[in-house]
């Protein structure tokens, strides 16, 4: 481990992914914020592969999402193909190293082996129901510890229940209460560690200055900074983002709303400068008029401080009317080839059989084309076969 680089007061920020899938708008605005402060002061962004969870990894994940950062211009100084001084950007190659703070818990008394078999838990849970009250591990604490051998999990042991109050640089001053201190699992029977405690001890050995993440993560807070206290380290500054709403603003957006894979976004002819320029300003804002930005203008203008506390909708209306904007910044040469990349054989063809055809409809083009997916279908629908009938 390079203790200089831990210690170090450069600003450094992560994006921490799991590899469970396809990579939707909420992460790559989260990776996105993190990678503007870091630039903004001249610091290191990281992305971390979260593969702890081995039941739910799947195939193809992390070329995925290193894919779609590529695409975006979100650029790594660490990642999964380039190691830090303080080793691999990947979980599960880091084993050892959680082992080894689990270690130091189990002698400072703060950390023990599960005694239970999940029967026994289910039976614990059962019973808290029937009572109505919250099911709380540490009210099932065995008095005495066996000694840990890896084949059982390790449990941390809660010494002090108390409310947590903690500053979130987005938010302000945060509270949460008792209920949600409990003697959390740290390593899983399989020796893999938990996002709990994994992801803290990543943050500490990379020497991570700021998170940013989710507001679904707000009511763990308690449980992540008993973790900091039992290890003894300094809590980094923390920065909640607002939910991403469906457009009328009744929900978060889920797949089931029409949330897409960042890469259609791509496929469909979205720019890259349009969607970090779009998705910046979903719950972040400048404090001024200006709507279309250039990433160096977003790096130079990003503030945790701007931060918007309340959920912001996805507007895909205003994400086309922005496509159009950025397009319109094309040189005429960029702007014809923009829309010939990727199109499909129907159309294709077409255009290939007469000469030029895009150049000759280019100020119509560029009058009416938001992006290349409309194009192909006004195409497809007739919308050009005048200039194809009279340019033969």
């Amino acid at each position: 481990m390079n203790n200089n680089f831990k210690n170090t007061k450069k600003v450094v920020t992560r994006f921490a992914p799991s590899p469970t899938g396809f990579l939707h708008i909420g992460g790559v605005r989260t990776a996105l914020f993190a990678f503007l402060y870091a630039r903004k002061y001249h610091g290191k962004f990281i992305l971390r592969i979260e593969d702890t969870d081995r039941e739910r990894e799947v195939e193809g994940s992390v070329e995925h999402i290193k894919t779609a950062l590529s695409w975006l211009g979100i650029n790594w100084d660490y990642g999964p193909d380039r190691p830090g001084p303080f080793g691999s950007c990947v979980q599960s190659e880091r084993l050892p190293i959680y082992k080894k703070y689990a270690e130091q818990l189990i002698k400072k008394g703060l950390a023990y082996p599960d005694p239970y078999t999940t029967e026994e838990i289910a039976d614990f849970k059962q019973q808290a129901e029937i009572e109505k009250k919250p099911f709380l591990y540490r009210e099932h604490r065995p008095n005495t510890f066996d000694v840990w051998d890896g084949t059982r999990p390790l449990r941390l042991k809660v010494t002090e229940v108390k409310r947590y109050t903690w500053h979130d640089a987005a938010r302000g001053e945060l509270t949460a209460g008792e209920s949600a201190l409990d003697d959390v699992i740290l390593i899983k029977s399989d020796g893999y560690p938990t996002y709990n405690f994994a992801h803290i001890i990543d943050d500490f050995e990379m020497g991570v200055t700021h998170i940013m993440r989710a507001d679904e993560f707000i009511s763990s807070m308690p449980k992540f900074l008993s973790i900091y206290d039992a290890l003894g380290i300094t809590y980094p500054v923390f920065a909640t983002l607002p939910p991403i709403l469906r457009d009328d603003r009744t929900k978060k957006l889920g797949k089931r709303d029409g949330a897409k894979d960042i890469l259609d976004y791509r496929n469909d002819g979205f720019l890259p400068e349009t969607m970090i320029n779009f998705l910046a300003l979903i719950g972040w804002n400048p404090g001024t008029e200006q709507e279309i930005f250039s990433a160096d203008e977003l790096i130079h203008a990003f503030s945790l401080d701007k931060i918007q506390h309340a959920g912001a909708a996805f507007n895909e209306e205003k994400l086309r009317w922005m496509n159009k904007q950025h397009l319109m910044k094309l040189s005429d040469s960029d702007f014809i080839s923009y829309i010939s990349e990727s199109l499909p054989e129907d159309v294709s063809k077409k255009i290939v059989f007469v000469p030029n055809i895009l150049e000759k409809l280019l100020p119509t083009l560029r009058e009416r084309v938001e992006l290349r997916l409309q194009f192909i279908e006004d195409f497809r629908a007739g919308e050009y076969d005048y200039a194809l009938e009279t340019t033969k």
